[in-house]
């Protein structure tokens, strides 16, 4: 049967290897899944006993009186809570072990964090803070997106009156107004999508991402080897899927050591061995400057990559504490014996075995984990072959390191024209974008040439990393200009940053250059891409940016094409509010010309050579 398609080779090979044993991956799940076409563009709503109610022009309003506007914009809002949602638990979490941590690995990071914030330099009285303001009702305005934004930003937030309050107090009134026979005004409902795009921003991203370096140590470049070729199936081989790094440290300790390392070779393995996968994967192998000598071997897989991964049978037991977890596991553990352990609630799939996470319980939890993951080492039933390739990769780019050493440069080089602008190709892989990882590759490749620094982070960074990307194997894609400017950094021309929670990364140096400058976002030589994103989170991701000025570039389109009004503010007259707008294109030619256009427009009016 055919599948769809993967920028991946040794992903491609693992789908086929999968479908021989009649074992269904994505891939294949793909081409038989029923799509709802009214879905799509957003205009079912299904919130009352009277629905679901499918609007177009034969159609034009729901039992209750909502028209296609109305159910497009309010379905979007329900979206972008429920993304939004998903990382404020992940920062609530950060918040939780850091409280509990006795030393952290940064006090350089941690002093700058709390002077930023105005507090004592402290990192319990920094995660009560963080927990306080998570917590705080609707009507007291954020302390940290207040301290945090950029000033030029901020004006405008205040002027459009979406400076938000709590984080949950926000969600769930957000949640409120998307319900039955309550608020119908289009124009507040997407101004709500602002709002809680800036609680995304400032505290579910920027301050899980500080948290996480106070905690566990800022990044630095390094040069790492990883992929599937990494692999070895002599070792109990755990592989991470979520976005909660603190959890997943523990059990990288834990395993790590000579104890855990013992029980495994008593079971007859090799040892253990921690495999990075989606998100959490990339940000831990972000530090791999302080993990060198532990038992994580690199990032192997993203989001797509995993069920094709677990199926080759190479992997013994995979720790879920969030998304991207994939239901599909289930079925695939069932002919590989591998165990599913869900090390929170958030994550607990179908024949997972929860073993909860609490920062008390921290050690144990991960001792569990390894027990059993040992267990499904000695029950395997087939031998499996070493398999996969081997990529190079420079993994660790962080704002600090960027500030410290690069900036100047950096402004340097884009002022001289050879790097003609940077493009933050960030977020998800999907299936529908031509492909896993296609259009990323291929969206990359177009601005490479067109002289257009990438800078990524989420499920995009293994997608390129997986394909050499962040090595000087992409020099030949970049044109002559950004080869040298590449070969001046000592750098290549894609820089990664880590989970797609550390997006917050590429927007704070954004506003560091902006400073430096003196203009706000919008004015710079930067676009957004996520070419392929795929969760709800994304879309809490596109809020921020769209609220931040970015010209962000998506495919597919995120649920409005029903409404040509929704479309039409998002896509036209959001740029006379924010001086953002929404920009949808699968073809990576024509959408690296607009985003080519836009920079050169912004290089033109800062006196630039365009």
């Amino acid at each position: 049967m055919p599948f769809v398609d993967t920028a991946n080779e040794d992903i491609r090979r693992l789908v086929e290897e999968a479908e021989k044993r009649g074992i269904d991956t994505p891939h294949t799940r793909r081409l038989k899944a029923a799509q709802c076409k009214m879905g799509r563009g957003g205009a079912c709503c299904n919130v009352c006993s009277e629905g679901p109610c499918i609007l177009d022009e034969k159609h034009p309003y729901g039992v209750c009186g909502l028209n296609v506007h109305q159910v497009v914009a309010k379905n979007l809002l329900r979206h972008v809570t429920a993304g939004v949602a998903c990382y404020v638990h992940v920062c609530e979490n950060t918040a939780r072990a850091l409280l509990s941590m006795e030393n952290v690995k940064s006090r350089e990071k941690l002093k700058k964090v709390c002077d930023l914030l105005g507090i004592e330099d402290d990192h319990r009285r920094l995660a009560k803070l963080v927990l306080e303001d998570i917590y705080r009702p609707r009507w007291e305005e954020s302390i940290i997106v207040t301290k945090l934004a950029f000033k030029p930003r901020l004006e405008l937030f205040r002027k459009l009156n979406i400076v938000p309050g709590g984080a949950k107090s926000e969600i769930v009134d957000a949640l409120v107004k998307t319900s039955t026979n309550l608020n119908a005004n289009v124009i507040d409902l997407l101004f709500n999508v602002l709002r809680l795009g800036l609680v995304m921003g400032y505290v579910a991203l920027r301050m899980n991402t500080w948290m996480n370096d106070i905690a566990l140590g800022v990044p630095e470049p390094d040069t790492i080897e990883t992929g599937i070729g990494k692999i070895d199936p002599s070792y109990v081989n755990i592989l991470t899927t979520g976005h909660q790094t603190v959890i997943q440290q523990a059990v990288i300790e834990y395993a790590s050591s000579s104890e855990a390392q013992e029980l495994a070779k008593k079971a007859g393995a090799a040892g253990i061995r921690i495999v990075g996968a989606t998100c959490v994967g990339q940000d831990i192998q972000s530090r791999w400057i302080y993990l060198k000598n532990s038992c994580f071997i690199g990032q192997c897989a993203n989001n797509f990559g995993t069920e094709p991964l677990v199926a080759s049978g190479l992997i013994d037991a995979v720790v879920s504490e969030f998304n991207c977890t994939f239901p599909g596991l289930t079925e695939i553990s069932r002919h590989t014996g591998t165990k599913l352990i869900a090390a929170d609630d958030v994550a607990y799939i179908e024949g997972a075995e929860l073993v909860q996470w609490s920062p008390e319980k921290a050690r144990d939890v991960a001792k569990r984990i390894v027990e059993l993951a040992i267990e499904a080492f000695k029950a395997r039933s087939r031998r499996i072959e070493k398999f996969g390739s081997v990529k190079k990769a420079v993994v660790g780019l962080s704002e600090d390191y960027i500030e410290k050493n690069l900036l100047d440069k950096l402004i340097q080089l884009i002022a001289d024209g050879k790097i003609r602008g940077i493009a933050a190709v960030v977020g998800c892989s999907n299936l529908i974008s031509r492909g896993h990882d296609v259009l990323t590759r291929d969206l990359t490749i177009e601005l490479l040439k067109r002289g257009i620094m990438v800078w990524t982070a989420g499920c995009t960074s293994y997608g390129l990393q997986g394909l050499g990307f962040m090595s000087e194997e992409a020099l030949e894609y970049a044109s002559k200009d950004l080869q040298d400017a590449c070969r001046e950094l000592r750098l290549p021309p894609v820089w990664d940053f880590g989970l797609c929670m550390s997006i917050s990364r590429i927007v704070y140096i954004a506003e560091k250059i902006a400073e430096k400058l003196n203009v706000d976002l919008p004015d710079l030589p930067v676009v957004v891409s996520a070419p392929q994103w795929f969760e709800e989170q994304a879309l809490g991701d596109a809020a921020y940016a769209l609220a931040c000025g970015f010209l962000l570039h998506v495919y597919p389109s995120p649920f409005i094409d029903g409404s040509n009004m929704v479309k039409n503010i998002l896509t036209e007259k959001l740029v006379e509010l924010t001086g953002g707008r929404l920009y949808i294109e699968d073809d990576p030619v024509k959408a690296a010309e607009v985003l080519k256009s836009h920079i050169d427009s912004r290089r033109g009016k800062l006196g630039l050579k365009v």
